[in-house]
């Protein structure tokens, strides 16, 4: 296929990152995530195959997209995920691949995934403190989280950025104790704050990125990164003793108007925007024996109509559709 011009929508972003996410799934059921128990899985025939995601990121990359991050769920659930990591890297176009996962299974395949080509990672953490991070997440084990964290330090992975959801009387109490322990290794991770961002209902109250930003500066001194700025939704800084933070404040200081990205299901769906579950299946067209021109002219039908932003505040408005897991964040 031709390499048309950049995939723009009808406000005039261009996209050039995918999130991918493999599977629905996950270990952990994290209070602010899912409910403590029942929940209707994808069914094992409706989620791609790896051959099916490959064939998908390659049109994706015929279009414009040079960056693809692996989400869930948690990713790690499926098997062999470094088959996946190892087919996108083969692909004309694709210059980056990343995954979020939770860590708790990091530690047995961290080595096979830097082989097979991840380079970057992001780690959900939201608590240093194992027992109130084993009550956000659930019953998960923190150590478990940081051995894994480590085994993917030593196969070459780094830095590991560390995405803190912080709730308002929940962990707000874990900003600085968070800072404070991965401060130690300023090289070595990075700590973003992320708004709470609820989906269907709002389980919890958010916490304002300028509150967290305020707090550490009270506390340690804190100063713009321009030099360190990607182009994903994180307002970068740098703390006074060297640790670089991130702020993702989706609800106060909306970033829609910058937004580069597209989210692929682990069903097949193409979402365009975080908040809208209106688009139509990839995998169904696929399936039906579509061409790549035929699934290419149908991503560029859906991102053309993709919405200019969301509708959700920090308080009130309009909830995002859908269940965390099944979009990938």
């Amino acid at each position: 296929m031709s390499s048309p011009s950049a995939l723009r929508d009808r406000f005039g972003r261009a996209h050039t990152y995918l999130r991918v996410s493999v599977t629905d799934r996950c270990n952990f059921r994290c209070v602010y995530c899912l409910p403590a128990e029942g929940m209707d899985w994808m069914r094992r025939d409706d989620l791609l195959s790896y051959e099916e995601i490959t064939r998908l990121v390659s049109v994706f990359a015929s279009l414009g997209i040079r960056r693809v991050r692996l989400t869930g769920g948690e990713p790690l659930i499926r098997r062999d995920l470094e088959r996946l990591v190892e087919g996108i890297g083969g692909i004309e176009g694709i210059d980056d691949i990343a995954m979020t996962t939770n860590a708790h299974r990091l530690e047995g395949c961290a080595d096979r995934l830097a082989e097979a080509g991840l380079t970057r990672l992001n780690v959900s953490i939201d608590s240093i403190d194992p027992d109130q991070f084993a009550e956000i997440t659930r019953g998960g084990t923190l150590d478990r989280v940081l051995r894994g964290m480590d085994a993917a330090i030593d196969a070459g992975i780094g830095p590991i950025k560390l995405n803190m959801v912080v709730l308002k009387g929940v962990n707000e109490d874990q900003i600085i104790p968070m800072v404070e322990h991965f401060g130690a290794r300023p090289e070595t991770f990075v700590l973003r704050f992320i708004e709470y961002m609820p989906f269907e209902a709002r389980w919890h109250k958010s916490v304002k990125g300028e509150t967290i930003r305020d707090l550490l500066g009270e506390r340690y001194g804190i100063e713009p990164d321009g030099a360190w700025q990607g182009d994903g939704p994180a307002v970068n800084h740098r703390l006074g003793f060297g640790l670089r933070v991130g702020f993702i404040n989706p609800l106060s200081e909306r970033f829609c108007s910058t937004c580069n990205r597209l989210r692929l299901s682990a069903d097949g769906f193409l979402r365009t925007c975080l908040s809208d579950d209106g688009t139509p299946s990839l995998a169904e067209g696929m399936r039906d024996g579509a061409t790549d021109e035929d699934i290419a002219a149908a991503i560029r039908e859906m991102v053309l109509g993709k919405r200019e932003g969301h509708d959700a505040l920090l308080d009130g408005g309009k909830a995002f559709e859908g269940v965390m897991t099944r979009i990938g964040g």
